[in-house]
């Protein structure tokens, strides 16, 4: 549904807060504001800042830890993989959740800015730019400077125009600018701060300037192919003035948010106590082979944080007579007959499954002896056990890292843009992911293995950038898209022969704000890939990629 529309019709918010908010609540769905309850006009920001945070995290994290994993080959689904291994997204992909965040963010501001209290205005700033930007990298063109104003007796925002990318980066990058301004005071000259009520940084200023400012970053890097001037001057800029611009640099401030796990809706997503397919959801997903593969030759310690070993390997043996398919052990022995015209993979540790490998039976992979949907494939990685439970210190919604923040400065640094020295950049993005996943202590030995010792290339940076976003791999698929790297390649049962670069327009959007939806379109560039679904296909080219010859 139209996203002003909704917003006429909701004369009340309903906004959910997070437990930790002074111990009130123990499910991040309970109601804090309803029809019988606070108005609009008497809402607490503190009230409305844990709901914000939440959801949008929660979605963020919806994406990197799921389809979005699929398409930048972190992880493949055995089961119910359509979406998730080939693409095949059924041409409608709703943004009403998006909106829906920014609606409450909008009365966070809103009731921020009537109270005076600066914290909650430069928090909500941020959120706004969090949220329109991933619409825009998501969707392409969206309404933006129209958008949450349904409630004003203006039929033009009723079906609000959708604005270009340039006027959407332009300003969030305006916004996160003025909410690093709002957040530059110390903690003691502002009013209103609970800690428990922000569930990313406990309500301490300084952090929040600095995912701003590290925000600033990723987004003046997002635009740098089609606004390269703008781009340079603004990285240079940040990198150039740390005491007005600080930046995450220590894997000890990246922007997460971790789970309380008393209830499905605050735990991580799929795990084995609150999941409703008694576990399928956890049992379908798996370690990606393009991933796996390129971690275990680089010998990368985070791959045994993030998945498990195989149950039982495989191995062909010449001198094991015909028919032979036995297990001893954890090994699975098979003559050579037994894997006559088929592919198999014997690593004796990790097993991926290789992209879009198959969209009839997927889960038949490596001789797996239970194909189908009760699949429990031992000759494949699962995720690691820790993917199991409900909360965790290692299980959070990653929105925004040192690692990366050190990358895009390793990047601008090859562009020959005056950011300091671009290896000790990408040395210290390797050793922040590293810290951040509880393996730092291997970052000496790790960075001087062959293909991880710096080699002055994009696409090395972007390889090592690729790899840091597990579970945020929404990132990487925008890398991707705007580079090219790493190079991915589409399985044999996937939907086209390269990877998708936007999401499609939802069709009640095309139904009901038809006429701004189809300039929309229209901005659009169809490529061969677009095909059958002609310009509302997610292979044709928003502005962003058009005139970039990316990623394909």
């Amino acid at each position: 549904m139209n996203s002003n529309i909704r917003f006429r019709a909701a004369k009340v918010i309903v906004v959910t807060i997070a437990t930790l908010v002074l111990g009130a609540c123990k499910d991040l769905s309970e109601l804090n504001i309803n029809p019988n309850g606070a108005s609009e006009e008497e809402a607490n920001p503190n009230l409305l800042m844990p709901t914000v945070l939440t959801e949008g995290a929660k979605l963020y994290l919806n994406l990197g830890y799921q389809d979005i994993a699929g398409v930048v080959q972190h992880t493949q689904k055995d089961a119910w993989a359509e979406g998730h291994n080939d693409y095949d997204w059924g041409g409608d992909q709703s943004w009403n959740a998006y909106y829906d965040v920014l609606r409450n963010n909008a009365l966070l501001y809103k009731r921020a800015s009537e109270e005076n209290m600066e914290f909650h205005q430069g928090v909500a700033l941020v959120m706004r730019a969090f949220m329109f930007g991933l619409i825009t990298d998501l969707w392409g063109d969206a309404p933006y400077t129209d958008a949450l104003r349904g409630d004003e007796d203006d039929l033009a925002y009723i079906f609000p125009k959708f604005d270009t990318q340039e006027t959407i980066y332009t300003g969030i990058i305006g916004e996160l600018e003025q909410a690093s301004g709002l957040l530059s005071k110390p903690s003691s000259e502002y009013i209103g701060i609970i800690g428990n009520a922000d569930v990313y940084f406990g309500g301490e200023p300084v952090k929040w300037r600095k995912f701003a400012n590290s925000l600033l970053l990723r987004y003046y890097m997002r635009i740098s192919e089609k606004m390269p001037e703008v781009a340079k001057a603004g990285v240079e800029k940040i990198a150039g003035n740390p005491s007005q611009y600080p930046i995450i640099t220590e894997a000890a401030d990246d922007a997460t948010m971790a789970f309380v796990g008393n209830s499905a809706s605050d735990s991580w997503p799929h795990n084995l106590e609150f999941d409703t397919e008694a576990g399928s959801n956890y049992r379908r997903l798996k370690m990606c082979a393009t991933l796996v593969n390129q971690m275990q030759a680089l010998n990368d310690p985070r791959l045994a944080i993030w998945a498990n070993r195989v149950q039982i390997s495989l191995k062909v043996d010449p001198s094991l007579p015909a028919g032979t398919d036995k297990i001893e052990g954890n090994v699975r022995y098979l003559s050579p007959d037994k894997v006559a015209g088929i592919s198999i993979d014997q690593d004796p540790e990790y097993v991926g499954m290789p992209p879009s490998w198959s969209s009839s039976v997927p889960s038949s992979y490596n001789l797996n002896p239970t194909p189908g949907q009760l699949s429990n494939n031992p000759h494949v990685s699962f995720l690691n056990d820790l993917y199991k439970e409900a909360s965790g210190p290692l299980l959070k919604a990653r929105l925004l890292s040192a690692a990366e923040v050190h990358f895009i400065l390793a990047e601008a640094a090859l562009k020959g843009w005056s950011v300091g020295n671009g290896q000790e950049h990408y040395n210290q993005g390797v050793e922040q992911s590293l810290r951040a996943w509880t393996v730092g202590s291997a970052y000496a030995d790790y960075i001087d293995n062959a293909g991880v010792a710096y080699e002055g290339t994009i696409e090395q940076v972007m390889e090592q950038k690729w790899i840091a976003s597990w579970t945020a791999a929404t990132e990487a698929w925008f890398d991707y898209r705007r580079t090219g790297y790493p190079d991915l390649k589409a399985g044999p049962a996937a939907l086209r022969r390269v990877l998708p670069v936007r999401f499609y327009y939802m069709q009640d959007e095309l139904n009901i704000n038809r006429q701004n939806a189809e300039h929309a379109l229209e901005r659009l560039e169809v490529t061969p890939y677009s095909q059958a679904d002609d310009k509302n296909s997610a292979w044709s080219k928003p502005w962003l990629l058009q005139g970039t010859g990316k990623p394909w």
